[in-house]
């Protein structure tokens, strides 16, 4: 017949497997609670009190000794534990009511990485800072959360498999072989590359790798790869690789060479909605009379701002280049005679 201690020992083993145990952080909060009462407190008392093993209690312990630098000492005669010297309050994570609701905002805007290999160790992050937040913080996070919220349309189609091999080639530096789909093309063709850095530019991703094919950078759309695998083969990524030097004089993702002067009169009902905007980082505003402004830019590519001018329709004129504005002319006309 089992004893009353070894029921009780029995008893707080299967709570714990359970899991009807708190967050470490906070039974850590609890067990400091409990020394700094000067009750001298023992493993198997901690036990009883937060729900799991003396052994549990003990990690807890060496954690918060070695770890947390909390000066904790164990009383032979009295059997129980106490600090040798005086501690404020427990060394916890410290956070503002503004700082949890940049968090929360943070974890809105991430929603659109369900589903993709990021999702699991951001839930964790997450989670593991919900954990260790001390239990005087309170706030109505219902209110925020229906306050909150975001919506991207046009979401890309990503491969979860794909971009899974994609993510893992380019954090362990492993070259691949990718059938890739150029736009107009009905075939994909082999390529061989080093996988430099994955980036979401404008909601979309894009892969930036080293193409020995081309013998350059070349950036490739994830949702065109048909096909991948690695070759078994490893790479260094050059150290002055900078994704922010490549794409500083692009308005997206294309660069060409050297930046020339953009430069874009916009109609007064356009004007309000390029000064609430940060475009680029090159942009400069001239204001006008009659409510128009110009948009002033620095940029290598024209393929990308051509787009960008085309979607304001009449609201924009492009005054420089001349080749920019010739292709805004014919794009116009394109358009024209579709629309007979």
């Amino acid at each position: 017949m089992a004893t009353k201690k070894q029921q009780n020992r029995k008893s707080t083993r299967s709570g714990e497997r359970a899991g009807n145990t708190r967050p470490p952080m906070e039974r850590m909060l609890l067990i400091h609670q409990a020394i700094q009462g000067h009750t001298l407190p023992n493993a198997t008392t901690l036990g009883r009190m937060t729900g799991v093993s003396p052994k549990t209690i003990r990690r807890d312990l060496d954690f918060m000794r070695d770890r947390m630098d909390l000066p904790i000492g164990y009383d032979a005669i009295a059997h129980g534990y106490f600090y040798t010297e005086d501690v404020g309050s427990f060394p916890t994570m410290q956070i503002t009511e503004g700082e949890l609701f940049a968090l929360l905002v943070a974890e809105k805007a991430l929603q659109q990485y369900r589903g993709t290999t990021f999702e699991k160790p951001l839930v964790s992050a997450f989670k593991k800072m919900a954990d260790s937040l001390p239990d005087t913080v309170s706030v109505n996070l219902q209110e925020w959360d229906q306050s909150i919220s975001f919506r991207t349309s046009a979401v890309p189609l990503l491969d979860l498999e794909t971009f899974d091999v994609l993510a893992k080639a380019t954090s362990r530096k492993q070259q691949l072989e990718i059938h890739y789909r150029k736009p107009g093309s009905g075939a994909s063709e082999p390529r061989v590359v080093d996988p430099y850095q994955l980036a979401n530019v404008n909601g979309e991703w894009f892969l930036f790798a080293y193409d020995h094919l081309r013998k350059d950078l070349r950036t490739f759309v994830p949702t065109r790869i048909q096909r991948l695998r690695p070759t078994g083969k490893s790479f260094e990524r050059p150290k002055r690789f900078s994704i922010d030097t490549r794409l500083r004089d692009s308005f997206g993702v294309i660069s060409g060479g050297r930046p020339q002067e953009i430069v874009i009169r916009f109609s007064p009902f356009a004007a309000e909605f390029i000064r609430e905007k940060k475009w680029h980082p090159s942009q400069k505003l001239k204001e006008l009379g009659g409510g128009e402004i110009e948009l002033q830019l620095k940029l290598s590519s024209l393929i990308e701002v051509q787009r960008w001018v085309l979607g304001w329709g009449g609201n924009a004129t492009v005054i420089q280049p001349p080749e920019l504005a010739q292709r805004i002319k014919e794009e116009a006309r394109k358009i024209l005679n579709n629309h007979k």
